[in-house]
């Protein structure tokens, strides 16, 4: 009978190592999570733009300020994470992508790239 190792009774989890897939997976759940929470920020803002020129030139500024460029970067990273997890998800479930390699290497590529596109949208807006 060959011995087994025993199962840990506390876990430390600042020793497990999550898989690559597991951390974008997550991450697209974060990105949805924030996406739906600014939402009503964003269509009070809009609101707020289309009323009259006051309510415009006070959105205008809520998007001046440090926090506000920092909320929209956060903002343009979860739209872009989102988007390019969410393709990711659609080719693994028409079977495209489904080989290990390819879907290890599709995980960082949405994990590399979705921060610098955001940026550079950012830096447009």
């Amino acid at each position: 009978m060959t011995k087994t190792k025993p199962r840990p009774i506390h876990l430390d989890l600042r020793r497990i190592r999550m898989p690559i897939n597991a951390i974008t997976s997550i991450a697209h759940r974060v990105s949805g999570v924030l996406l739906f929470l600014l939402m009503p920020v964003g269509i009070f803002l809009l609101d707020l733009s289309l009323m009259n020129p006051e309510g415009f030139a006070t959105a205008a500024a809520a998007f001046d300020s440090f926090c506000g460029k920092a909320v929209l970067l956060l903002l343009m990273w979860a739209f872009v994470h989102h988007l390019l997890a969410g393709l990711r998800c659609i080719g693994i479930d028409i079977d495209l992508g489904i080989e290990k390699p390819v879907f290890l290497k599709t995980a960082r590529i949405v994990l590399l790239v979705a921060f610098p596109i955001a940026f550079l949208i950012w830096v447009a807006l």
